[in-house]
């Protein structure tokens, strides 16, 4: 009887973290939807880039607000000025992020677009924390950051397409561009604000960030798409790739590890790749096929040594 009584604990604590691993994996998949989504909206019923960006933000921000108001988080949240500073810091930088990778999806293919987008990060987050220590990166993130940089040097190939140079350049400058937000999003969020919920600090971050994009959306030609088709595509990117991904992620962070959340992150990108070449016709070189293991071995190659290290400490 005593030897089984540990036990109960730990396969409660394995069960948990798969459980975890399982949701993260779940919200890369729904993330990895949201540029197709995005795509079609923009090339089915023409809304602007900026439009789209906008109606994202806004209605993606106001459900996840609401469900948080309904569940009385917000209720909790101390109104400070480092809290308010923090929300506003990253409405600003959502509204920039969204902007450039739709901005992107209307210049080049969606899975070039998206693996570009997440599979810059860690060359730009690298950076980050070199500067801000001033010191050199340890040698796992060096490998981590010569892979995404050969794996981004190899995906310009990816298009099989007669797309002009010009385009090409123009697309592939958004899609670094949002992973360098993107980027600038993790290294301000890495140090959290007394108080500020994470995902409080998301919901409310797209809702004002929609908000702060509404004029240059509205500018830009805020369409509402009136046929059943728009409407569900536009749905669908706000419940799906947005509000229920964000939902789905949070509620899996609790529990999962550093490794399945490295491996939920490489989820979208792939996601994104396989449905853009199935549902849309786009077709990757060779050198993209390269480009894009190189890229998914880069996200995913910092938590595997940390995972393998824990496996040889416990042996």
């Amino acid at each position: 009887m005593s030897r089984t009584i540990p036990a109960a604990p730990a396969a409660a604590s394995s069960a948990s973290a798969q459980r975890g691993f399982l949701l993260l994996i779940t919200a890369g998949v729904l993330w990895g939807t949201g540029g197709l989504a995005g795509h079609l909206l923009q090339d089915v019923s023409g809304v602007p880039p900026l439009a789209v960006a906008t109606y994202r933000l806004l209605l993606g921000g106001l459900i996840i607000t609401a469900f948080l108001a309904a569940s009385g988080r917000l209720r909790r949240l101390p109104v400070t000025r480092p809290l308010l500073t923090r929300l506003a810091l990253n409405a600003v930088l959502h509204s920039v992020f969204q902007s450039l990778y739709f901005a992107s999806l209307a210049l080049i293919p969606v899975g070039l677009a998206t693996l570009v987008k997440i599979g810059s990060v860690p060359v730009f987050v690298a950076a980050g924390i070199c500067l801000a220590s001033r010191s050199l990166p340890a040698r796992r993130l060096v490998v981590s950051v010569l892979l995404a940089v050969a794996g981004l040097a190899l995906l310009a190939g990816f298009p099989a397409t007669d797309a002009s140079p010009a385009r090409l350049a123009a697309g592939l400058g958004c899609a670094l561009g949002a992973g360098l937000v993107f980027s600038l999003m993790t290294l301000v969020n890495r140090v959290p604000v007394t108080g500020l919920d994470p995902l409080v600090n998301v919901g409310l971050g797209l809702l004002v960030g929609g908000i702060l994009l509404a004029p240059a959306g509205a500018a830009a030609g805020t369409a509402v798409p009136t046929d059943a088709g728009s409407l569900s595509l536009l749905a669908f990117l706000v419940l799906v790739p947005t509000a229920l991904a964000y939902l789905v992620f949070f509620g899996g962070l609790r529990t999962a590890s550093d490794t399945a959340a490295a491996v939920g992150g490489i989820a979208e990108p792939l996601t994104a790749a396989l449905l853009s070449m199935a549902l849309l016709g786009e077709q990757m070189t060779a050198l993209g096929v390269v480009g894009s293991v190189l890229l998914v071995a880069a996200m995913g190659s910092d938590a595997g040594a940390r995972a393998i290290a824990r496996w040889r400490d416990r042996r």
